[in-house]
């Protein structure tokens, strides 16, 4: 039992291979840069605009992250495995199933944030899976932030 209390506290203080404030530097800065192109495509009446591109960036900074954990963890000389492959696999599938929620109808693209947070919600399911709970939490908490408070902003921007 003490194992398994010492195992779980060491997960949720930061268990990450890379130090906390390398990884919120990276997480900000994929939202930065996608909030860039996704607020110029917003401007311009484009289907994927703010919040769907900042969903994706996350997504795969998340992603990216969670590879860079699982190369750098030690997996014992008997372990021969990949673990990026399951990675690939969850982006894969996760990336099959958030394009079939994407429709064109009447000439408007209907579901790409939705598409766009399930690759998210993929990539933090990862992170907890990993016992990456910084990375799940940041994510998480950002995400919320850009459905929910940027959906206003854009509102009344538009």
């Amino acid at each position: 039992m003490t194992d398994i209390l010492q195992t779980l506290t060491t997960e949720f203080s930061g268990h990450s291979t890379l130090p906390w404030p390398v990884v919120m530097v990276r997480i900000l800065g994929a939202l930065l840069f996608a909030a860039i192109i996704g607020f110029e495509r917003e401007t311009k009446d484009h289907a994927a605009g703010l919040r769907t591109h900042m969903l994706v960036g996350l997504a795969a900074a998340c992603y990216c992250l969670l590879a860079l954990d699982l190369v750098g963890r030690d997996f014992g000389d008997d372990v021969r495995m990949d673990p990026v492959r399951m990675i690939e696999a969850v982006t894969g599938g996760v990336a099959f199933l958030a394009a079939g929620l994407i429709v064109f109808t009447r000439g408007e693209v209907k579901g790409l944030t939705t598409g766009a947070s399930l690759w998210l919600v993929a990539a933090i399911g990862t992170a907890t899976g990993l016992g990456v709970w910084s990375i799940a939490l940041a994510a998480t908490g950002l995400s919320l932030f850009i459905v929910g408070v940027l959906k206003k902003f854009e509102s009344r921007v538009a």
